[in-house]
């Protein structure tokens, strides 16, 4: 009888053991999410703060282009807007379709393609969505190892019970897919 019980005693330990290295994996895999979330945040606000002054570099020699000009506002105050990996990558790809508008804008006019101003913006825009993809790639490796950890047995069994659930992705539309070309 003394047996049986050591054994019983021994099985919930071990069980005990396995929720709580569990827990502690799925804790660990949240917070590398959240940290990347955060990381793509970071340079989303970065990109943000060089489109003003993009515009009012283009704007300066361009005035007739007004609608483009208020089409990238628009757009760029949606995306600020946008909540969540859904909204915030449609916002985001809006966004990146104005910003074409603007640089097919700047190819019209020799003077801003000259500016020292101008080209500084360009490349500083250019390193932002180099960083705001490897962002959204690491958000994504994230998001999918814990969705797996989420999925597996026997996680599954206890993850919605412990408060944790599948996260979404941070996905491009179709057009995003190909890479920006910008020139000037």
């Amino acid at each position: 009888m003394a047996l049986w019980i050591w054994i019983l005693i021994g099985a919930v330990v071990l069980f005990l053991l396995w929720l709580i290295a569990t827990y502690n994996s799925l804790v660990a895999l949240k917070n590398r999410t959240d940290e990347a979330w955060s990381d793509i945040d970071v340079q989303l606000k970065r990109r943000y703060d060089l489109i003003p002054n993009l515009v009012e570099t283009v704007k300066g020699i361009a005035k007739q282009e007004q609608t483009v000009f208020t089409k990238v506002t628009e757009a760029r105050a949606a995306a600020m807007n946008a909540q969540g990996p859904a909204a915030k990558g449609k916002a985001e790809n809006m966004l990146s379709e104005t910003l074409k508008s603007l640089f097919a804008v700047s190819e019209a006019y020799p003077d801003i393609r000259s500016s020292q101003n101008f080209l500084q913006l360009q490349t500083e825009l250019t390193d932002t969505e180099d960083k705001i993809q490897a962002s959204r790639r690491f958000y994504n490796a994230n998001v999918r190892d814990l969705n797996i950890k989420i999925e597996q047995f026997p996680t599954s069994l206890f993850a919605g019970m412990l408060g944790y659930s599948q996260r979404e992705f941070f996905e491009a539309a179709e057009g995003e897919k190909e890479p920006v070309k910008v020139q000037f």
